[in-house]
């Protein structure tokens, strides 16, 4: 039986590339299990790309096969790789950062590296701007569908040597709590940090408890302010700024009824950190 794919990509779907791949997918296995994770990645975000899929690698059964083309050096020398996960699940991608969050957060068993010359499409030797179609998707398909084995894609590479980009990790003091700001709830404005619901836990804060809440970026503050945290949105009024536990259980920011990011200008990656401190 075919099992799942999951395909990430910054190519949107205003063309038909997307549609390209499904299409070479099927021609591998036509009973193929194909899902979007997203193809709405910033152009060349790389950082996005990976916090997606940490987003929802986990929350599918092992064996599931992710395909993330997010590849601004796409015909370079940079290695295309296949990573088996702690938890069994596999992840094609090119060896550009995109493995970042899961090798932090996850764990990856092991990594192989992709001969894009023996290992692609039929056909497609002459192309060399599209390997999420002829490299990645079509051994995505393969592997999926149970016609080519993880040890047959190529040969073992150590986890040491993947490229990643630095992540810097929260930290809790007697009276502050510092993190990142790691990516925005895209279509809310939301802000998720780096800071992990136990140090709240660790703090015993309440609902209905309010800290001060900084936001720097570069170490020039941008936002200060007195912020209560809630349950929900709901727990406070439309308009008011809210901390919360999101969905993978890190301190969250946000306004209900309207985008945290917007409103004062808030971006994401390691320029960006937050403090609270207890009042």
């Amino acid at each position: 039986m075919a099992g799942f794919l999951v395909v990430q990509t910054d190519f949107g779907l205003q063309d038909g590339a997307v549609n390209a791949m499904y299409g070479v997918a099927y021609q591998v296995e036509p009973t193929l299990n194909i899902n979007n994770l997203t193809h709405e990645i910033e152009p060349y975000n790389i950082h996005d790309a990976s916090y997606r899929l940490l987003q929802a690698v986990t929350y599918w059964p092992a064996g599931t096969v992710f395909v993330s083309v997010v590849d601004p050096g796409v015909g370079s020398t940079r290695r295309s790789v296949v990573a088996e996960l702690k938890d069994g699940q596999y992840v094609i991608t090119p060896d550009n950062g995109t493995l970042t969050y899961l090798a932090q957060y996850v764990g990856i068993k092991e990594v192989r590296q992709i001969d894009e010359e023996t290992q692609r499409l039929p056909g497609s030797s002459e192309s060399h701007t599209f390997h999420g179609r002829d490299v990645y998707v079509y051994n995505g398909a393969r592997l999926a569908s149970g016609k080519v084995a993880f040890a047959e894609l190529g040969s073992v590479i150590p986890t040491s040597e993947l490229v990643t980009f630095p992540l810097i990790a929260p930290s809790q003091h007697e009276n502050k709590i510092t993190g990142t700001i790691d990516i925005t709830d895209i279509r809310f404005g939301s802000l998720w940090t780096n800071i992990p619901v136990d140090f709240f836990k660790n703090w015993q804060i309440e609902y209905g408890q309010s800290l001060l809440v900084k936001i720097y970026y570069q170490g020039v503050v941008r936002y200060q302010d007195e912020v209560v945290f809630g349950r929900s949105f709901a727990q406070v009024l439309p308009k008011e700024a809210v901390l919360y536990i999101n969905s993978l259980l890190n301190v969250g920011l946000g306004i209900n009824l309207d985008s945290f990011s917007s409103v004062y200008k808030i971006g994401t990656g390691n320029d960006w950190t937050i403090e609270l401190t207890k009042i």
